[in-house]
C-alpha cells in the first residue's frame, strides 16, 4: 500500500519525513518510529514470526535499563541505557554491530551521583536517538543530551543547559529537521520548547509555553509538519497543543484543550495533525494545519475519547487511523472524519506502551508483557497471527533491511526470517 502521488505533491500534506530523511540511507531506522516518525516499514518483509527459539539472529544483554527504541545507521544499532551505580547511575550510549549483535563501543555521557525519581513505567533511559550524517544525538530528558560519532562513540558535545523539573523522568524523544533538534521540555514550572542546533549543541531557540496549566508536565515527542513550504513544530503540551515557526521559535498558532502529561507523537496527513491531549482523560483531536493565534473555534475537525491511547502513537495508514489503547484496546477510524470502523480488545492481561507499526503490510501491536499481535489493515477486523517473547516490552521496535530489532528490559534481539 503506497500512498497517492497526490500526497507528495501537496506541500501542506507532507509529512515530516520526506524531508528529515535527507541524510539517511535506505535500510536506516534513524529514529523514534522510523525514517519518516510515521511508523511507517518501507522495504523488505520482516519475519511474521518470532519467539526466544525462533527467528532470533542474535540476542544481546544490555546492561542497566532504557525504554529509547533502537535505531539504526551504518550497520549499527544505536541505544541509550541508565546503569545503576552505588545510588547514583551511569547514563549511556553504546552502539552494536548490526550483523553480530556485538557492542561495538559503549560510552557514558554523564555520571549522577543521586538517581532521579521516575514513574515505575518509565526509564532513566526513555528518548530514543536520533542518527544522522555520522552523529549520533542522545537525550536523557533534564539530565541533558549530547552528540557522538557513530564510529566510535567519541563525544562531539554535549549540552546539560536546557534543565527543568521533570516529574516522573523524561519520556519525549527529539526530533531532527533542518539542521536542529527539536525537544519538548514540559516539566513542573516553567514548561517550554527547544531546538539545539545538532551541529554545535547550542541552543537555537528556546520558546515558553503560552498557556501554562494547573499541571503542567508531559513526555510529548514532537513532530514537524511543512504547511506553505515553512516547517513547523507541532507540540502539544499543558491545556494546549501549538505549533512553532522552526527557524525561530515563534508560536505560530494554538487550540486549547485541556489535559497534562500527554506522551503520544502527533500524526500528520490529509491537512491534520492528530494528537492526544490528556494522559488520564485520553481523547484524540484531529485539527486542520495551519491558522494564527488561537484556532480552538475553528480548526478542530473531530474528537474522539472512546479507545484513545495515552502513550502509545496513533497510525495513520492511507485514510485510516489506527491507534490502541493503553489497556489493550484497538481501533480504526477514519483519519478525515473520526468515524469508527472497529474497536477490539487485543489483550486483557496486559498494557501498551509502544507505538504501532506498518510492517508487512499489517499492523503490529506490542504489549508490554512481550505479547504482539498482527492485525489485518483495513475497515474490517482480523487478527493475522501472535508472537511472544519473556521480559517486559515498553519499547517500539525498529526494522530495517528485513530484520526487527526488540528490545526487552534486559535483552536486545534480533529477528530474521
Amino acid at each position: 500500500m503506497h500512498h497517492s502521488s497526490k500526497l507528495f505533491t501537496s506541500m501542506l500534506l507532507m509529512p515530516l519525513a520526506a524531508f528529515s530523511a535527507m541524510g539517511a540511507e535506505l535500510g536506516d531506522w534513524p529514529q523514534f518510529r522510523g525514517p519518516n516518525a510515521d511508523g511507517h516499514v518501507k522495504g523488505m518483509a520482516s519475519p511474521l514470526e518470532w519467539s526466544d527459539s525462533k527467528g532470533v539472529a542474535w540476542k544481546t544483554a544490555i546492561p542497566g535499563l532504557g525504554w529509547s527504541s533502537p535505531a539504526l545507521a551504518q550497520g549499527k544499532v544505536f541505544l541509550t541505557t541508565a546503569v545503576p551505580n552505588d545510588g547514583g547511575l551511569s547514563l549511556r550510549a553504546l552502539a552494536l554491530d548490526s550483523k553480530t549483535g556485538k557492542i561495538v563501543w559503549e560510552r557514558e555521557v554523564r555520571a549522577i551521583a543521586k538517581a532521579p525519581k521516575i514513574h515505575s513505567k518509565n526509564s532513566h533511559a526513555s528518548p530514543t536517538p536520533v542518527v544522522r550524517d555520522g552523529s549520533v544525538f542522545v537525550h536523557f530528558g533534564a539530565q541533558g543530551m549530547a552528540s557522538l560519532a557513530t564510529a566510535d562513540g567519541a563525544i562531539q558535545w554535549t549540552n546539560f543547559e536546557l534543565d527543568y523539573p521533570p516529574v516522573h523522568g523524561s519520556g519525549g524523544s527529539p526530533v531532527f529537521h533542518d539542521g536542529k533538534l527539536v525537544i519538548v521540555c514540559d516539566g513542573s514550572t516553567k514548561p517550554f520548547v527547544a531546538a539545539v542546533d545538532a551541529k554545535t549543541g547550542k541552543v537555537a531557540w528556546k520558546q515558553f509555553r503560552s498557556v501554562v496549566g494547573k499541571i503542567n508536565h508531559s513526555f510529548v515527542t514532537p513532530t514537524v509538519a511543512v504547511i506553505d513550504g515553512k516547517a513547523q513544530v507541532m507540540a502539544p503540551g499543558p491545556d494546549h497543543f501549538a505549533a512553532y515557526d522552526l527557524e525561530t521559535g515563534t508560536e505560530l498558532w494554538r487550540v486549547k484543550a485541556p489535559g497534562w502529561s500527554v506522551v503520544p507523537q502527533p500524526a500528520i496527513g490529509h491537512g491534520l495533525v492528530i494528537y492526544n491531549h490528556d494522559y488520564d482523560n485520553p481523547e484524540l483531536l484531529a485539527v486542520k494545519l495551519g491558522g494564527k493565534g488561537d484556532v480552538t473555534e475553528s480548526n478542530i475537525v473531530w474528537r474522539l475519547k472512546q479507545g484513545a491511547p495515552s502513550s502509545p502513537s496513533p497510525l495513520l495508514i492511507d485514510d485510516e487511523l489506527y491507534f490502541i489503547s493503553d489497556k489493550g484496546v484497538a481501533s480504526c477510524v477514519n483519519a478525515k472524519t473520526g468515524e469508527r470502523y472497529w474497536m477490539e480488545r487485543l489483550s486483557s492481561d496486559s498494557n501498551y506502551s509502544a507505538s504501532p507499526i506498518f510492517v508487512n503490510g499489517r499492523v503490529l501491536f506490542l504489549a508490554e508483557n512481550g505479547l504482539a499481535t498482527w492485525v489485518q489493515v483495513g475497515k474490517k477486523f482480523t487478527v493475522l497471527g501472535k508472537n511472544s517473547v519473556p521480559g517486559r516490552t515498553l519499547a517500539t521496535p525498529a526494522f530495517s533491511e528485513g530484520a526487527m530489532y526488540l528490545r526487552t528490559d534486559e535483552h536486545l534481539y534480533k529477528f530474521t526470517k
